[in-house]
């Protein structure tokens, strides 16, 4: 018979928040935003209080790690399930405080009304109505018959025996009991996360960046908690610089660190290209200083796994620890950080919505650390970074299997020279066939945030291209400006000739274009308005935009990709010109990528 994975017990609440004060149980969220809106609160302590099921915990026993002196340690548990209400019911019933998502401490108070037998989030008027119990973590502190006395005393004319018991269940909730699903500590994270996946009843992916997560806050020997402020905190400064103002206000001794220093200079800024979440930040520390790519292992190794004997010695757990703090402070410098966003802009992409895949610029942030560490020229670096992360997203490269892939591509680049295994992955997978045949089909969508069309978009910005029929806006002013796109066939005179949306709306027949000139052109067909465009540029009178001769025009149809026989089509000549613009379209971005 095989040896069961877990145990199962029932315990009081008042011992299981007992045990997270204590930290025989490692709630890392603490440290963390609170997600729960508070009604949630209150809807728990209603729960609690009519004896209705309120899930399993399920923590993690930490392995123990061989000491130097040849002895074990003691691993605490880890909760991996159950983190928000065990807060909830440390904010609700100890009056603990909790973050919220601006990562200042507050209190959480949860009324009750003993005559309704109902539970609230405290208002104004609750605070001073003597029939409610303003917030119920003051029993818990308090002796029950005094209180419920004094409770009847200021209210004489209730009914005093449902008044009473309802006060007796509400002192009871502590007492409530709770299952905890202990899994044992030889288990490996992927075995973890499919008992976690199994029992959960919502079906919930935990995922290996909350595991990795929650093993780093539980470790006080290395100060896995300054470590993962210094990830949380960093993450929150670069979507909100005021953010420092309030570390410095309510987490003094954080701001002694050293991580603190490393990260301050994000209070004065600005750009949101790239603002990494936890996950992201954690991929890129990992995937750069351990040469790995599965986050999985990165538990492992925080837990000192030894992957050739299959023991956990405290060496590698603290070997592991130094590599991440490294990596997380070479993630945060200003000059990295600054450096490879201003590559990502050279290659054309100046908006945040023009880089769909997290992953892409993930690893391509790690491309850059690791040829840095590598000792590659500069002006190589630059080169290779970009020409690696167009060819992600036109390749969709991290879409499927993105640890797989992470791992595969920062080994080979590790072994071999950046520009040999680089070539390798160009022949396999920009050939001859996918500019001609694959990239073009591509490209036939209705959707405007599919990848290609951002390529094509960053091809434009990087060739500082005109606007179509603009004599002086460039691509790069109207993306930047929160510019539209627009059709070439306008969309009025295709739906009057039939067509739908997924056809008059394909990415072929958009163009960034000043809303002006696309006012002028109407719903005129393309034969129609651009002899009137003819008649602009031989005749004089500027009607559409500043362009005033046949060369400048003729230019400006090259730059938007556009065929030149527009000047003869009308919706017979559609499909026709949609295929020929895709072409035109993806030989552009060939001609991008080879600048690169």
């Amino acid at each position: 018979m095989q040896k069961p994975k877990y145990s199962v017990n029932q315990h009081l609440i008042e011992t299981v928040l007992a045990w997270t004060k204590s930290g025989e149980i490692a709630i890392p969220e603490i440290q963390r935003p609170f997600v729960w809106e508070t009604s949630r609160v209150r809807d728990l302590m209603d729960s609690l209080y009519r004896g209705y099921p309120i899930g399993y915990l399920i923590a993690w026993k930490n392995p123990n790690v061989r000491l130097k002196d040849g002895t074990f340690s003691e691993g605490r548990k880890v909760l991996i399930d159950g983190q928000q209400r065990v807060t909830a019911m440390g904010a609700a019933l100890l009056g603990l405080q909790v973050i919220d998502k601006d990562y200042k401490k507050t209190r959480i108070k949860i009324a009750f009304n003993p005559l309704k037998e109902e539970f609230d989030v405290q208002t104004f008027i609750m605070a001073k109505d003597p029939q409610w119990i303003p917030d119920i973590s003051e029993l818990f502190n308090a002796n029950q018959y005094t209180y419920i006395t004094d409770y009847l005393e200021r209210n004489p004319n209730v009914d005093r025996e449902k008044a009473t018991n309802a006060l007796i269940n509400l002192f009871s909730l502590s007492k409530r009991q709770i299952g905890l699903i202990e899994l044992e500590s030889d288990l490996d994270i992927e075995t973890v996360t499919e008992i976690f996946i199994r029992i959960n009843s919502q079906g919930v992916i935990l995922s290996q960046a909350d595991f990795a997560m929650s093993k780093i806050a539980a470790s006080e020997q290395y100060n896995g908690h300054l470590l993962r402020k210094a990830i949380d905190y960093f993450c929150h400064m670069a979507v909100v610089p005021d953010f420092y103002n309030q570390i410095v206000e309510v987490d003094k001794g954080f701001c002694q660190t050293e991580y603190f220093t490393k990260m301050s200079w994000l209070r004065n800024e600005t750009e949101d290209l790239y603002d990494p979440e936890y996950t992201d930040m954690l991929r890129v520390a990992f995937t750069t200083e351990f040469k790995r790519g599965k986050l999985s292992d990165l538990v492992s190794l925080l837990s000192g796994r030894n992957f050739e004997t299959r023991t956990f010695e405290e060496t590698i757990a603290e070997d592991s620890f130094n590599k991440l703090k490294a990596g997380v402070i070479t993630f945060m410098n200003e000059t990295n950080f600054n450096r490879f966003l201003m590559i990502i802009k050279s290659a054309g992409f100046i908006r945040p919505w023009m880089i769909r895949s997290k992953n892409a610029i993930n690893f391509a942030y790690v491309l850059y650390l690791t040829l840095r560490r590598l000792g590659y020229e500069q002006a190589l670096i630059e080169s290779y970074v970009r020409r690696w992360f167009a060819m992600s997203v036109l390749t969709g490269r991290y879409s499927a299997s993105p640890e797989s892939r992470f791992d595969y591509d920062i080994k080979q680049i590790n072994e071999k020279t950046f520009p040999e295994f680089c070539n390798t992955i160009e022949e396999g997978e920009l050939s001859e066939a996918y500019w001609s045949v694959t990239l073009p089909q591509a490209l036939e969508t209705p959707v405007t945030s599919a990848p290609v069309f951002h390529v094509y978009l960053a091809a434009q910005v990087k060739a500082n291209d005109k606007g179509f029929l603009s004599k002086d806006i460039t691509v790069n002013h109207l993306v930047s400006n929160a510019g539209d796109v627009h059709h070439l066939f306008p969309k009025n005179y295709l739906k009057k000739n039939g067509l739908g949306r997924s056809s008059y709306n394909q990415i072929a027949n958009f163009v960034y274009m000043q809303s002006e000139i696309n006012i002028r052109v109407g719903d005129k067909a393309p034969h129609v308005y651009f002899n009137e465009l003819r008649d602009q540029v031989n005749n004089g009178g500027l009607r559409y935009g500043g362009i005033s001769n046949l060369s400048e025009l003729m230019d400006n149809l090259h730059q938007n990709a556009i065929p030149e026989h527009i000047f003869e089509m009308d919706i017979d000549q559609y499909k026709h010109f949609l295929a020929e613009r895709r072409k035109l379209m993806a030989m552009k971005i060939k001609e991008y990528y080879s600048s690169l």
